[in-house]
């Protein structure tokens, strides 16, 4: 299994256009041809993890957080993320970040989170805006299907649950072949007016080469007219956060020991719960702080993240805010990466860490 087919897979599933702009997720170290012996999925890269991947067999981990956040001035060993560069480097070990782009899919970090609470009717809490574009091109009316066809199979028209969406109006095209040309209608020398069909689809603004290529292919003119126009709509199924309902409403103290059951949790920092019972509920995995005032507005009951700042809770007047701990609160990303992989690949050796890289540790006096 060559890494570049590994990759492809993840990336579909959660492109990297979809990341933030501070994050640094992908290939950070190792090369695509490399064949891969096996997958080792964990939350964080460290040592102990690469110690862990050349035992097993494995020369690929796939993690959520990029080991490497920032830029690397040397290497030589004065820090975990240096030394685990510098082990993954000298056994050949090939390290993947997936991080915030897998964040902000609706089959992502936060569905997890939103499954192990049995949360229902989700929503992205806050959809991102400028990532999609409109194409509109002009195609003779025998062959809209044809173009629609090769539009929707390479990603186009996609809005909500809903796929393969477009809009069409008939109309008249002209054009006259220009010397040397090998027109598909009409003769060279001649203007030619012919019945086309104006379609438009919406598009990823990251899948914009692929669908243009598919657009050309199936298109019979020899020269293709169509133009992009990028759309400032939010993507209501990518963004940041998730808001869901209970099946039915807890009371606070109940949900408490809800959440702690389901997370595996030594301890929860939370606000006094305002309200005398929790039914919607907000969740962002990892440092979530920048959601309050979202949750907030969408009349969440109760906010689930972690990493909230002491001034933080003040600004939760309206909500019980809950701080679980960033490794609590993403620790089954390890399953949801090993089954997407086991899924795609199952004949593979994917496997999930036996490391505990939780760097936090609680002590009950």
């Amino acid at each position: 299994m060559k890494l570049q087919q590994i990759i492809l897979e993840l990336e579909q599933w959660a492109p990297p256009a979809l990341q933030e702009s501070y994050d640094n997720a992908g290939l950070i170290t190792g090369s695509l041809d490399w064949e891969i012996t096996g997958a080792i999925c964990t939350l964080d890269t460290t040592p102990e993890v690469v110690a862990e991947a050349v035992k097993q067999g494995c020369n690929l981990i796939v993690s959520h957080h990029p080991i490497v956040f920032q830029g690397l001035k040397r290497i030589t060993g004065q820090n975990y993320v240096e030394r685990t560069i510098i082990l993954a480097i000298q056994h050949k070990i090939a390290i993947y970040a997936i991080h915030t782009n897998l964040d902000n899919i609706t089959s992502g970090v936060n569905r997890r989170i939103a499954e192990k609470l049995g949360l229902e009717n989700l929503q992205i809490l806050m959809p991102i805006g400028g990532k999609l574009a409109k194409l509109t091109t002009f195609c003779p009316t025998a062959h809209t299907e044809q173009v629609l066809s090769a539009l929707f199979e390479a990603g186009a028209g996609h809005i909500g649950n809903y796929s393969e969406c477009s809009f069409s109006t008939e109309g008249k095209g002209t054009f006259k072949a220009g010397s040397g040309t090998n027109p598909f209608v009409g003769i060279e020398g001649v203007r030619h007016s012919e019945k086309e069909e104006r379609i438009e689809v919406v598009l990823p603004q990251y899948a914009q080469g692929r669908i243009v290529e598919a657009l050309q292919k199936a298109h019979p003119y020899e020269e293709v007219a169509y133009d992009i126009y990028p759309m400032l709509n939010t993507w209501q199924d990518i963004g940041a956060g998730m808001i869901g309902t209970l099946p039915s409403a807890m009371d606070a103290q109940e949900f408490l020991q809800y959440l702690s059951k389901q997370f595996h949790l030594q301890a929860i920092r939370h606000t006094q719960p305002p309200k005398k019972t929790i039914q919607k509920v907000a969740i962002c995995g990892g440092a979530g702080s920048f959601l309050i005032k979202k949750s907030l507005q969408s009349g969440a009951d109760a906010f689930v993240t972690s990493d909230i700042k002491y001034h933080e809770f003040f600004d939760a007047e309206g909500m019980m805010l809950t701080d679980i701990g960033h490794w609590e609160s993403e620790q089954f990303t390890i399953d949801l990466l090993a089954e997407f992989l086991q899924a795609k690949f199952p004949t593979f050796a994917v496997l999930k860490t036996g490391v505990v890289t939780n760097p936090v540790h609680y002590f009950l006096g």
